[in-house]
């Protein structure tokens, strides 16, 4: 059990990260034409805009927040006069909020395409996976809540803290931080780093697009003259 736990959580990161890099560079190479959000508004409607802004703000939230909360160094919150119990309350309530519009949003979108036939019948199994994968690994981090609920002195999200940034800086110790945490914690980290894993074979590569689009914002404006 020692090897498998350094293996997931001190070597699989690493594995999740290059398919996530390569892949997407691979796909975006080689298979320009599926580089797509596959939307299926034209089939029908629905409530797709209400489920896609809500999942959409949901589900940004929670990756700037995870992004932030866990690779912020622990000594910029205690040079800040921030208590670790007060930073873990405030990410509960952040995450909280953020996970149940993404929860809302992704039920509306779940529905609407498991209830009609046209849009089933477009549906691929990657579609069918990756949805119901950010719903379990939504699900598996709403429920870490109530273990956080049980460690509010701020020990417990400090040491998941100090696991990721050790990952990031390629630290060969990273493991040995969340050795107890609740298993609740590990089965959420391990789904979080699997979807980057399915990320490139899958519709999420748009999401690349979306980060690119902000570069238009510095663009100079496009000049149209009359002929």
């Amino acid at each position: 059990m020692e090897y498998f736990h350094q293996f997931i959580f001190g070597i699989y990161p690493y594995i999740a990260l290059a398919i996530f890099l390569l892949g997407s560079l691979i796909r975006f190479d080689r298979e320009q034409y599926t580089w797509k959000s596959d939307s299926s508004q034209v089939l029908y409607a629905g409530n797709l805009r209400t489920g896609n802004i809500l999942f959409h703000l949901g589900i940004i939230g929670l990756f700037f927040g995870h992004l932030g909360g866990l690779l912020t160094p622990v000594w910029v919150w205690d040079a800040l006069g921030i208590s670790h119990g007060t930073k873990q309350l405030f990410a509960m309530v952040a995450g909280g909020i953020m996970g149940g519009l993404c929860l809302i949003g992704i039920l509306i979108l779940l529905v609407r395409r498991f209830t009609n036939n046209r849009i089933m019948a477009v549906t691929t199994i990657k579609d069918k996976v990756v949805i119901l994968w950010i719903l379990a690994t939504l699900l598996l981090g709403l429920s870490s809540l109530f273990a956080s609920a049980g460690h509010m002195d701020g020990h417990m999200m400090v040491l998941l803290m100090t696991w990721a940034q050790h990952i990031v800086t390629f630290r060969g110790d990273a493991a040995s931080f969340i050795v107890e945490a609740p298993l609740v914690f590990k089965l959420h980290l391990f789904m979080g780093m699997s979807l980057f894993v399915i990320f490139p074979f899958t519709r999420l590569v748009h999401v690349w697009s979306g980060f690119g689009a902000v570069t238009y914002l510095g663009r100079a404006y496009q000049l149209v003259r009359p002929r």
